[in-house]
């Protein structure tokens, strides 16, 4: 028999996480490593699991992320994008606790581009008048 899993994507800057929910105890598997190994930051570890305590869900499913592109707190904003996502084709009744949290939501600040005769996006060049 086929175990059920509920799947989600979420992006954050240049990062995209995969998301599998699994019923189980609770587990984080990130790139096949554990979350503790993986997050550096116990903060950033609390802002994976913001979605699973709006809806009091914690303990209830094992977690796999696939996740890559960016760094460590682009990674972690898109984890917990995924997480909320998933946590919708669980149970459509947790989308208020979700949204007025703000996990719905997918950030859309990114990197500015770099313009011509410029040395980055707003950096111009040194101006000396000699």
């Amino acid at each position: 028999m086929a175990q059920v899993q509920y799947i989600g994507t979420g992006r954050r800057k240049s990062s995209i996480a995969r998301v599998r929910l699994v019923p189980g105890e609770g587990k984080i598997v990130i790139n096949n490593r554990d979350v503790e190994n993986y997050v550096p930051f116990a903060s950033l570890r609390e802002v994976i699991k913001q979605p699973l305590v709006a809806t009091e869900t914690l303990g209830s499913y094992d977690i796999h992320v696939n996740v890559n592109g960016g760094g460590f707190t682009g990674q972690a904003g898109a984890i917990r994008h995924g997480i909320a996502r998933a946590l919708l084709t669980v149970d459509p009744d947790f989308r208020p606790a979700l949204k007025s949290a703000g996990l719905l939501t997918r950030d859309p600040r990114m990197k500015e581009r770099k313009k011509y005769g410029l040395k980055g996006a707003r950096r111009a060049p040194q101006f000396s008048k000699r």
